[in-house]
């Protein structure tokens, strides 16, 4: 029977794409590939690469984006991910703690996506 593999790319869309670049690169440290379709930037993310991309059709950024969705970044470490963060003015939705992912915490990006970050070992 055909069947599904498993998250192979993770896309969100996103109302300034110029915003989205520098929050995903400056603020939270990704890199951005050097190629991307017109309209994205996909950044070196792994095992699964992420990107930000302009709307499709019905897109309202007034919406709870993401709702429901769960987005897990790993990082070297929640912790520190978490007061660089907080420097940066980024919203912070939950403390770090432990988890069963080991520590984690989450946070708000400027379009309101609430991604979780958890250290990797």
């Amino acid at each position: 029977m055909p069947h599904l593999i498993g998250p192979d790319f993770i896309g969100i869309q996103v109302a300034d794409l110029d915003a989205a670049r520098a929050f995903y690169t400056e603020v939270v440290g990704l890199t951005a590939a050097p190629f991307a379709p017109p309209g994205a930037v996909v950044f070196q993310t792994a095992p699964v690469p992420f990107a930000v991309r302009l709307p499709v059709e019905g897109f309202d950024p007034s919406k709870a984006l993401g709702h429901g969705i769960a987005l897990w970044f790993g990082c070297d470490d929640a912790d520190a991910l978490h007061q660089h963060l907080i420097a940066q003015g980024v919203t912070i939705a939950f403390a770090p703690k432990d988890g069963p992912f080991g520590r984690y915490f989450a946070f708000q990006d400027p379009f309101g996506y609430t991604l979780t970050a958890h250290t990797v070992q």
